[in-house]
């Protein structure tokens, strides 16, 4: 998942956007904005939803397709129009894994400020047999003391999840491809 590309042109004139600073909430803010029609592009994060997965006694982490080398991390997905994020990551752990959930909590809401993401993730039980979808390439289950975390993102929830069940996180450099 990448951040999406800042938009050049205005969608409702076509003009070239600029970046133009404007008194905003008592002070100046400079953002992309159409000169012609005062169209303004906002750049709000995107939610992405994250699960810690529970599998037969340990944590399931995969490694996506497009991914370099053999990195493992937490099953993620974006949230789509008219669900809830509870819906959306068991919609999500479905669609990757084919599993499915039986008990579902709240781990915690991340910044995740290098892809524009506020990552909502959650520690999801689930049950059957692993079936991958073609967005995913292997996956691992690893005991609760195998786990390493990485420093960003969906890592830091992991980590909290971790220490939540009496285990001090171990982290690792997650390889930017």
């Amino acid at each position: 998942m990448s951040a999406p590309p800042a938009p050049r042109f205005c969608p409702q004139c076509a003009t070239p956007l600029a970046l133009i600073a404007l008194q905003e909430d008592g002070g100046l803010c400079e953002r992309l904005r159409c000169p012609a029609c005062a169209w303004t592009h906002w750049n709000n994060p995107t939610p992405v939803l994250a699960a810690i997965v529970e599998y037969e006694g340990g944590v399931l982490l995969a490694r996506n397709a497009a991914w370099p080398g053999r990195m493992f991390a937490l099953i993620t997905g974006f949230m789509e129009a008219g669900e809830t994020p509870e819906a959306g990551i068991v919609r999500e752990i479905r669609e990757e894994t084919a599993l499915e959930v039986s008990h579902l909590d709240l781990v915690g809401v991340y910044d995740f400020q290098r892809m524009n993401q506020v990552i909502v993730a959650y520690h999801a039980v689930a049950h059957g047999e692993v079936r991958l979808s073609p967005e995913l390439a292997e996956w691992q289950r690893f005991e609760l003391d195998e786990v390493r975390c990485w420093r960003a993102g969906t890592g830091q929830a992991l980590a909290a999840w971790l220490r939540s069940r009496g285990h001090e996180p171990q982290f690792i450099d997650f390889p930017r491809g």
